[in-house]
């Protein structure tokens, strides 16, 4: 008998690894393959390939974690779990990651306002680390130059030329090898790829606090998904409390205690001066404009941190089920 091979392991099959766009692209695979499983409609705008799943058609839950996977360059595992607000069942995003600064702000993060003429979305998807509009990219790194682009539009119309035209400039690439997925808040899988940014929202709070966002090794979240409202203003509001009050976010850490130790109390929503109140209500307080509301609120409720190289954790924040159940009836 042979003697094992003593020397360092290696991969039977070595490849290149995929960009964000790329992978991106081959998840968007699936619900092309078989739009109506996932309750979507396919179009072509101007040789782009646009995906509707929830402007003109019901989508759904699946269609949802679609998105979800979409904007996180399917870097994330993304599952539907049940859950409850006090005696009110609802189902609830559980998402894990492993590279979450690549998933989470290179990719998730709701970062590109794409603004043209009187059209507005906001713009997810791995196309952002294409685009490298955003200062965020000069601090994270991840950007790329792709033959393809993907990304998730929260929005309440289809996009038309111009907007593809503006955003196959900004990423390089023809229209043929754009693929832009379209949701609006108030809409089943528009509220469950908000409310999968459990992860994504403490990483960005961090980054605003500047923690360094590399130090992660990996996150765990889980918010509920709202009732679907009536209109995407009050849709705003209900996936905003999802997260504020609802959510909950484990992060694993490398690196030394006093750091984690500094930041970790003004992690949570709770750590803002306007929390306490149905988003609505904070919303209307500034007149509707987020850039007034105190940034500090946007993060989940409650958060846990765990040093991996010391065996240190921490927890702050607290959910608020009251506020969750008079935003999700009212």
């Amino acid at each position: 008998m042979s003697e094992p091979d003593s020397g360092t392991w290696k991969p039977a099959v070595e490849n290149p690894p995929m960009s964000l766009n790329q992978r991106a692209w081959l998840a968007c695979d699936e619900c092309l393959v078989d739009p109506a499983a996932y309750g979507v409609a396919v179009h072509r705008v101007q040789g782009a390939t646009v995906v509707d799943a929830g402007i003109g058609c019901s989508g759904g839950l699946s269609a949802g974690l679609m998105l979800a996977r979409i904007c996180t360059a399917d870097l994330m595992q993304i599952d539907i779990v049940p859950g409850a607000v006090k005696a009110m069942a609802l189902p609830v995003v559980a998402v894990h990651t492993a590279r979450p600064v690549e998933a989470c702000m290179a990719s998730q993060y709701a970062g590109w306002r794409i603004s043209v003429d009187d059209y507005f979305a906001m713009g997810s998807g791995p196309m952002r680390a294409a685009a490298a509009t955003e200062a965020l990219f000069e601090t994270i790194g991840g950007t790329e130059e792709p033959s393809c682009a993907v990304g998730v539009l929260e929005t309440s119309s289809l996009p038309t030329a111009a907007v593809v035209g503006r955003i196959t400039e900004a990423c390089g690439v023809e229209a043929e090898s754009l693929r832009l997925l379209v949701a609006p808040t108030a809409s089943i899988a528009g509220g469950v790829q908000v409310v999968a940014r459990s992860v994504e929202t403490a990483l960005h709070k961090l980054h605003e606090m500047d923690f360094d966002l590399h130090r992660i090794v990996a996150g765990y979240g889980s918010a509920p998904v709202p009732p679907v409202a009536k209109d995407d203003m009050a849709a705003i509001g209900r996936t905003n409390d999802a997260v504020l009050y609802g959510a909950s976010c484990t992060l694993y850490v490398r690196g030394d205690d006093p750091s984690v130790e500094a930041v970790v109390e003004r992690l949570p929503a709770s750590f803002s001066s306007d929390y306490g109140a149905p988003f609505a209500e904070i919303f209307a307080r500034y007149d509707h404009d987020f850039y007034k509301i105190d940034p500090h609120l946007f993060s989940p409720a409650a958060v846990t941190m765990q040093n991996v190289e010391t065996g240190t954790s921490w927890h702050a924040g607290r959910f608020d089920h009251e506020i969750l159940l008079a935003s999700f009836t009212g």
